[in-house]
């Protein structure tokens, strides 16, 4: 069997220390791994992984806003959990807003994001709790408001 690369060590070592969930700040996470022995860690590294794996921030047991890897590891699907997280959906006749539970916007945009041009969406731009959603055609607005709501159905 084959010795794990550097990159997969740390990838597990990554994953390992957000099940955690005690760290709050990008800086807590590169500290976290350099005292594991990976020096060459930056923060920007850690960011990219955090977006590579869907990390988003929210509250753990103690209320501390700390980030978290989605139960699932894999692209979520609207038929997961995650159609839970979403509180209100509406347009202004340029864009499509979703608010989110506090934390959840980034993992909602990336579903989103997957779904693409059939639904109307063209891109997204996601906050803490808030996603912009820019149609792919603004005269079909409604459409790509419908087909967003299918998706999430209790909303």
């Amino acid at each position: 069997m084959a010795t794990p690369s550097k990159q997969q060590l740390l990838v597990k070592a990554f994953k390992l220390l957000l099940t955690e969930e005690r760290f709050g700040s990008q800086g807590e996470i590169v500290d976290a791994l350099k005292g594991q022995g990976f020096d060459n860690i930056s923060q920007s590294k850690v960011s990219r992984m955090l977006s590579k794996f869907g990390a988003v921030r929210t509250r753990n047991a103690k209320q501390e806003m700390v980030y978290c890897l989605p139960a699932e590891f894999g692209m979520p699907t609207a038929r997961s959990p995650l159609k839970q997280l979403v509180l209100e959906i509406m347009h202004n006749d340029v864009m499509v807003i979703i608010r989110t539970s506090p934390g959840a916007a980034q993992l909602i945009a990336r579903l989103l994001d997957s779904v693409g041009k059939a639904e109307g969406v063209l891109g997204t731009i996601a906050g803490d709790d808030t996603i912009f959603i820019a149609p792919s055609n603004v005269s079909d607005i409604d459409f790509t408001l419908q087909k967003i709501k299918e998706l999430f159905e209790n909303v």
